[in-house]
């Protein structure tokens, strides 16, 4: 096991839009960060194909190619990388001690970005289909499925809200639920219930997803009466929910009740010195460009905060 000697200024934890674009702006105002990127490098943007809705690529961008391309502009900085996942930290003593696989990081101050992945079925059939007919962000996607008819799959408000969005761009919407009850605030299923273009499928779960190359149809089984029927179908969107991937942070920070970090003013976190960007926090919008943004702002709290750092030392 490798142990750091030095102290870093900064290190992020976490390397999709929130992480690369915080040790972008860090790199840039001469904090030498460091990046544990993680085994699974990239964050969502990993699993989708067309990037359409990110600024400055006017013909979109693969998911992919997008984060390395953020990530090449952090190196241009000497940003150094850790392709590693973190095991533990210990944010209880200064400074901050985070333990990699191979390799233990002494920080004054600390950005999580390791954001929330989306929950998918665990069907077999389905993650041959992911970014291919099946996605789990209808904001992002919702546009190549214009004028088509598309399944989501949820009982809460964020398939609601997925329908909604939805229901403007494609010519039928179905929401497919296992209960006939909703979990959705009841004014938000009002609201869905009153487009003329959505309809609900309930007591009914997914068994499989068909097609070749691309999603052309799913299998519909009744949980009530056992029946099944296949049922033609452009695209699916997952909407069970996000977990934050916090789990290394239980008992070093305050988390919600769905474990994703409590915020408090702006970046900063109930720890002084630890900073968030992203999804990590971010229970709304999940998006790659307001990650970006947290990213950008919790780059320049953490400069504000180690320049404040070293006043205090000084007297």
């Amino acid at each position: 096991m490798k142990d750091s000697t030095d102290i870093k200024k900064l290190v992020i934890i976490g390397s999709g839009p929130a992480g690369l674009t915080a040790a972008i702006y860090a790199a840039r105002g001469s904090l030498s960060p460091l990046v544990i990127a993680g085994r699974s490098a990239g964050g969502q943007l990993m699993l989708t194909t067309d990037v359409d809705d990110f600024p400055g690529f006017s013909e979109g961008i693969q998911g992919p190619q997008l984060m390395m391309q953020m990530r090449s502009q952090a190196e241009r900085f000497n940003t150094r990388f850790i392709n590693e996942d973190v095991v533990e930290v210990d944010f209880s003593t200064r400074p901050f001690v985070i333990q990699t696989e191979s390799e233990k990081v002494i920080a004054q101050s600390v950005i999580i970005a390791t954001g929330a992945s989306a929950m998918w079925l665990g069907i077999p059939s389905e993650e041959k289909f992911i970014g291919h007919g099946v996605s789990a962000c209808a904001v992002c996607d919702g546009l190549f499925f214009q004028g088509k008819e598309v399944l989501v799959i949820g009982g809460g408000d964020t398939a609601m809200r997925e329908a909604q969005h939805l229901s403007k761009i494609c010519s039928k919407v179905y929401i497919v639920h296992r209960r006939n009850e909703f979990r959705a605030q009841p004014a938000l299923l009002e609201l869905v219930k009153s487009k003329p273009n959505i309809e609900f499928i309930i007591d009914s779960v997914i068994e499989e997803f068909l097609g070749e190359n691309v999603l052309t149809s799913v299998r519909l089984k009744n949980i009530k009466n056992g029946t099944t029927s296949v049922m033609p179908i452009a695209g699916v969107f997952i909407a069970i929910g996000h977990k934050p991937n916090t789990e290394f942070l239980k008992s070093q920070l305050e988390l919600d009740d769905k474990g994703y970090i409590k915020v408090f003013d702006e970046t900063k976190t109930s720890i002084d010195g630890i900073f968030w960007a992203g999804d990590v926090a971010d229970r709304i919008y999940k998006q790659a460009v307001t990650a970006a943004a947290a990213g950008c702002k919790a780059a320049l709290d953490v400069e504000d905060y180690l320049e404040n750092l070293k006043i205090k030392q000084s007297k």
